[in-house]
């Protein structure tokens, strides 16, 4: 689960605004939001020819971004975020220029450690075909590690085009000028892209391992060695001359505090 972002740095007041709108009390009059009018159902004409491992595999679509139809986006229920990758954008010949600043890391890629972005930027996002298509604009969290997707679209996009996914089919719906609009997929590709996800993180993670293991072993050759039976001198000692009379190379090591005497 992604979630983080922008979020994550709201001010107090802020945070006591949104407090205020998520539990005030119900609005006499509702206030609807854009294409809620169209229902949007699931049934056994939307039912591929096969259906594998139900559940298994992952919602990967192939909207238009800006000019560009990309074939590897990832649409990701359990994210908070829209992200997309510095590649992406040059893929997409996007100037870097554009980025905005974006406040704030966020959590979900590797547990415990915060990933941060190097920007945020608006691009325009279409689903359908030239006989019925919705375009958005979305905001896009823009990190620089490599990814196995092309984009991901969080939440805040299903939000924007009210859309509704079936990870049975593989298929998300959505409202359109002229019907409901229905984005298809395929088992192949969500398979190819689960097991390019596994391979890819995977490898990090032996990559990661092998760096820690290179790491401490550096380490280790850096610390002097000790021999079985060996000590090492006590802190706050001196040596004395065995003979004060005559040095012959003999030390006595003692405390520091005592007199040589």
């Amino acid at each position: 689960m992604i979630y983080g972002g922008p979020s994550t740095q709201l001010t107090t007041r802020q945070r006591k605004r949104e407090h205020r709108e998520v539990f005030a009390a119900r609005m006499a009059v509702p206030q609807y939001l854009s294409w809620s009018s169209t229902p949007i159902t699931f049934d056994r004409e939307d039912h591929p020819d096969k259906v594998v491992a139900p559940g298994i595999y992952p919602l990967v679509v192939d909207p238009i971004i800006v000019n560009t139809r990309l074939s590897k986006v990832l649409m990701d229920g359990g994210s908070s975020l829209n992200i997309i990758y510095l590649e992406t954008l040059d893929l997409l010949d996007i100037d870097r220029g554009r980025l905005q600043p974006s406040a704030g890391g966020f959590h979900g890629v590797v547990p415990g450690k915060k990933a941060l972005t190097v920007g945020r930027i608006d691009l325009p996002v279409c689903f359908g075909t030239v006989a019925n298509f919705r375009k958005e604009t979305l905001t896009f969290e823009v990190v620089g590690f490599r990814g196995t997707y092309h984009a991901i679209i969080g939440r805040p996009g299903y939000a924007k085009f009210m859309a509704i996914p079936n990870y049975t089919y593989l298929k998300p719906k959505m409202p359109g000028p002229k019907g409901v609009i229905t984005v298809s997929s395929s088992f192949e590709r969500a398979y190819e892209c689960d097991i390019e996800c596994v391979e890819y993180g995977e490898a990090v993670e032996s990559s990661t391992e092998l760096v820690s293991k290179l790491e401490a072993l550096a380490a280790e050759a850096a610390e002097p060695k000790r021999h079985a039976g060996s000590f090492e001198p006590a802190k706050g000692t001196k040596k004395i001359p065995l003979d004060p009379n005559n040095f012959d190379g003999k030390v006595l090591t003692i405390s520091a505090d005592l007199d040589p005497k």
